[in-house]
């Protein structure tokens, strides 16, 4: 059983805002969602084999979200369902500019029940990227199966991404959101954060500056912050910079996120070597591939629905313009 990448995590119904009823009550669309999934969601649409361990209901939304798994192509031999909890959902809301907050349905939600012992080993031994995030470390037993998991892949010599996607709502308070992040962050080589989670991690606003303390702190190989359409800043142990984003009518910024890591991830399997020998203009020729494909993402509705294929990626890198 091989991957090129594996990811773990929740799982779940997104429920994307599609204009009023006729009644001008507000229309929500199902989509499956979830940031982990999406991430590898985003792989296999650029043509990477991919897998997906995690934790829905036995129920019709749990039935669907299978379903979808297997329509990006996306092996659901990790997926596990649940007579216990309902599939988590939830509800986006987006502002004049695209940009989203979430409520969540998720008391208990079938994600965060996911065991140590349901996890499928196989697939942690044999994928070349493990990628994980912190929701699914909110609480007990998600939160040992996915370190549990972590170390195992990394034992077998897996590329560890992490991407701590803060959700306020979903922890105790944010002690205990820092203990579980930090956590993540002592196991990864790869990071991901967005400006709003760098400065919660560290209490700095200089992004430069933060950047360059959670490098001392951790043996992160590669950190990346996501900017929005100010592009992504990226930080190994000898460089610091900024590759600019494109210039798209944002609609939905859900999973823009998860559709810039996914394009990030391809190009690290496309060049084939470890971080640390990379050259800087390889570093930002892959966040430009990164930084178009997170751009484009925010240009259509839903997460999965919105990631773009490599032509249409190209495209917008080439032209400026949107397909």
């Amino acid at each position: 059983m091989n991957y090129d990448a594996v990811a773990l995590g929740e799982y779940l119904i997104d429920f994307t805002p599609l204009g009023l009823s006729d009644a001008g009550q507000p229309v929500f669309e199902r989509n499956p969602g979830g940031a982990p999934v999406n991430v590898v969601a985003a792989m296999a649409k650029l043509g990477m084999k991919t897998g997906f361990i995690g934790k829905v209901g036995n129920d019709p939304f749990g039935r669907y979200l299978r379903q979808a798994l297997q329509q990006q192509g996306v092996s659901d031999l990790g997926l596990i369902a649940s007579d216990e909890a309902h599939t988590t959902m939830a509800f986006i809301h987006l502002d004049s500019q695209g940009e989203r907050s979430f409520h969540f349905s998720r008391k208990p939600g079938a994600d965060q029940l996911l065991r140590e012992d349901e996890v499928n080993l196989a697939m942690l031994e044999g994928t070349r990227i493990f990628h994980f995030g912190s929701i699914s470390m909110t609480v007990e037993p998600s939160y040992t199966a996915t370190i549990k998991s972590v170390q195992k892949a990394k034992e077998k010599g897996a590329l560890i991404s992490y991407d701590p996607n803060w959700r306020p709502s979903l922890w105790e308070d944010e002690q205990h959101a820092k203990e579980a992040i930090h956590a993540g962050l002592r196991l990864a080589d790869l990071v991901k954060v967005s400006e709003e989670e760098i400065i919660f991690l560290t209490g700095q606003q200089d992004i430069e500056i933060a950047s360059k303390q959670l490098m001392e702190r951790y043996s992160i190989g590669l950190l990346l912050v996501t900017a929005g359409p100010k592009g992504s800043f990226y930080r190994m142990k000898d460089w610091w910079g900024k590759v600019d984003s494109y210039s798209v009518h944002a609609v939905d910024t859900t999973g823009a996120g998860d559709g810039f890591l996914g394009a990030f991830l391809h190009e690290v399997l496309k060049l084939g070597k470890p971080l640390h020998a990379w050259s800087e203009d390889e570093l930002c020729s892959a966040l430009r591939f990164a930084n178009a494909a997170g751009a484009l993402a925010t240009t259509r509705k839903g997460a999965i629905p919105s990631l773009g294929t490599i032509e249409e990626i190209h495209t917008l890198i080439r032209t400026g313009n949107v397909q």
